[in-house]
């Protein structure tokens, strides 16, 4: 089985040499298919994700560095383009993404499937793009048709294939595919995995998303919450 490790860039010198060992041990221990580096909220680790991303290049391992439409022109990710392009750099992970506290509108691009064909149009097939995929529906999706619907237009704009955001119910990934493969892709969509290491953590991510737990899941967490600080979020609850 291929598997693909996704990290955040360091704010700190200190954060650089975490993540060159975590790197270290992770590619000995899983040896992942490539690595991936996300981008940040209105783009605010540009710096940090070039970097990274040219640390592990430069290392020999495969990397794919996230673009995301908040706050991109096209004139920004044409040069971050080009930027990846000469590095050598040959997979991109193209996103919406969501707008931060504060921040009004996207940019210049919108969805992420204008972000997907604005990549095509300036690289040709230079680049192995990547989509994001939502088993259990986006939560700003009106219907999970229309959410199917989105995803084969990006899908169909040019992407290569799709990772998920992490679900619980492997019965939504399994539907998901099969509409969206009636809906005529053929790209794969795969399944992404979510190392959560405390309850807080996992309890933010559930909020931010609007995942619906079952009861089993209540039960899980149910004698652990005495362990959680007061301004933690509460696990809503289906």
């Amino acid at each position: 089985m291929e598997l693909s490790v996704e990290f955040f860039p360091p704010k700190t010198p200190e954060g650089e040499k975490k993540l060159h060992l975590v790197r270290e041990r992770l590619s000995e221990a899983l040896k992942p298919a490539f690595y991936s580096v996300t981008f940040g909220a209105g783009g605010s680790t540009q710096s940090g994700t070039l970097k990274v991303v040219s640390d592990i290049h430069a290392a020999g391992a495969a990397v794919a560095p996230h673009l995301s439409c908040v706050g991109s022109s096209r004139e920004s990710v044409r040069e971050m383009l080009q930027q990846y392009k000469a590095l050598g750099i040959k997979r991109i992970v193209a996103l919406r993404g969501d707008l931060p506290s504060g921040m009004g509108q996207y940019g210049e691009f919108h969805h992420a499937n204008e972000l997907v064909e604005f990549i095509r149009a300036e690289t040709g097939d230079w680049f192995h793009i990547d989509v994001a995929a939502y088993p259990e529906t986006h939560p700003q999706a009106k219907s999970p048709a229309s959410d199917v619907d989105f995803f084969v237009q990006k899908m169909k704009a040019g992407a290569n294939s799709a990772v998920t955001q992490y679900f619980y119910n492997s019965d939504a990934y399994f539907r998901f595919v099969d509409e969206a493969y009636d809906l005529g892709v053929i790209q794969p969509v795969i399944a992404g995995i979510c190392r959560l290491p405390t309850v807080v953590s996992c309890c933010v991510s559930l909020m931010l998303v609007e995942q619906r737990f079952h009861v089993g899941y209540v039960c899980v967490f149910s004698h652990m919450e005495t362990t959680l600080p007061q301004s933690a979020p509460l696990v809503k609850r289906w």
